[in-house]
């Protein structure tokens, strides 16, 4: 199982590096949408809600993708925390279709095994005992 644990880590990671890609493109369609505003032309008004509300979404998407990032660098070290917070992120992502959901499901395979539990609980208590 320690195969599919680095396995799953690798996946979190990609997918953290797609979520701050995405929150990236996103912040820079702010910049385009800030940019219009400005323009005589335009509707100020129009132009600097599509900017705030592509602020918005491109945070949220960062800080899914810098959680996922983490959570996978943590399950390759074996973390408990990694663990616990690839869990979390697996029910989130159950409604991200289809990747996200997939996702998900292989996360909750991989990490409620017994075997991988155990994995996590000798893990954490090493590194208890050796602080």
């Amino acid at each position: 199982m320690r195969a599919h644990v680095n396995l799953l880590g690798l996946l979190q990671l990609t997918w953290g590096g797609m979520g701050l890609l995405l929150g990236a493109s996103l912040m820079l369609l702010a910049a385009g949408a800030v940019a219009i505003a400005r323009q005589p032309e335009a509707d100020p008004l129009t132009a600097g809600a599509t900017a705030f509300v592509f602020v918005v979404f491109a945070l949220a998407v960062a800080t899914g993708g810098w959680a996922s990032v983490w959570a996978g660098r943590a399950l390759r070290r074996h973390r408990p925390q990694g663990r616990t917070g690839a869990l979390v992120l697996a029910i989130m992502n159950l409604f991200v279709l289809p990747f996200g959901t997939a996702l998900a499901i292989y996360t909750f395979w991989v990490l409620l095994h017994n075997e991988v539990r155990a994995l996590f609980e000798s893990a954490g208590a090493a590194e208890r005992a050796g602080r």
